[in-house]
């Protein structure tokens, strides 16, 4: 997964860096870093992903139960 960005032509190294950090969001290349910062089991990831869903629907507003 190599990320390059060529200079353009007149491109100010200000606008080269925004351009770069843009399409380090675009391909979530940070947020797939920090998810290897340490080892999570299947059963606690199973536990956060559902408790991560809870809060996300409460914010919602969701309130119904499956």
């Amino acid at each position: 997964m190599a990320l390059e960005v060529h200079i353009r032509e007149g491109e100010s190294p200000d606008s080269l860096l925004r351009r770069f950090h843009r399409m380090v969001q675009v391909e979530g290349i940070l947020r797939e870093a920090k998810g290897h910062r340490r080892f999570v089991s299947k059963r606690d990831a199973t536990r956060i992903k559902a408790k991560n869903s809870a809060r996300r629907r409460r914010r919602q507003g969701n309130t119904k139960a499956r």
